[in-house]
């Protein structure tokens, strides 16, 4: 006696479908965190959702200014930023203020237990700048400024 094969149903198959695209989606990334896609300057990035991020407490130099143009340590900022963040996944940690006036997402950023803003000032690829109310870790930030300029690291080094 010969079985015939049975058929999946439309519903099956469209739940299996459901339940391949959950776990998908599940696997790519721990709530909070986010790939970047890309580094536009020393202190701003891009992740994989399209929202452009702002590095909290810092100001790299400028690497687009319209009237400057690239300004000192731009691309050294740029570069270390770049190798920091890159493909990788990220974790963002929010102060006050979530966003600036342009839109873009304001935060602290983390690659692994790495505070990125920390980083960048700490190696002389930023400087120090707080706007309140965004001020968690302004001490801190200006702490590992005045180590980077004692130690004429980065910035602070001879142009």
């Amino acid at each position: 006696m010969r079985r015939t094969p049975q058929r999946l149903s439309w519903g099956s198959i469209l739940f299996f479908l459901l339940l391949l695209l959950f776990y998908y989606a599940v696997s790519q990334r721990t709530p909070g965190e986010y790939i970047v896609v890309r580094v536009i300057d020393g202190d701003t990035i891009e992740l994989n959702t399209g929202e452009k991020v702002r590095y909290i407490g810092i100001n790299a130099p400028e690497l687009h200014h319209p009237q400057k143009g690239v300004e000192y340590f731009a691309r050294e900022a740029y570069e270390a930023n770049r190798r920091m963040v890159e493909g990788k996944r990220v974790r963002l940690e929010f102060d006050v203020e979530k966003r600036d006036r342009y839109g873009r997402l304001l935060a602290y950023v983390y690659v692994d237990d790495i505070m990125v803003n920390e980083w960048l000032v700490a190696n002389g690829y930023a400087q120090v700048a707080t706007f309140p109310p965004n001020v968690r870790y302004a001490e801190r930030l200006r702490k590992l400024e005045k180590e980077a300029r004692r130690l004429r690291i980065g910035l602070w080094g001879k142009p």
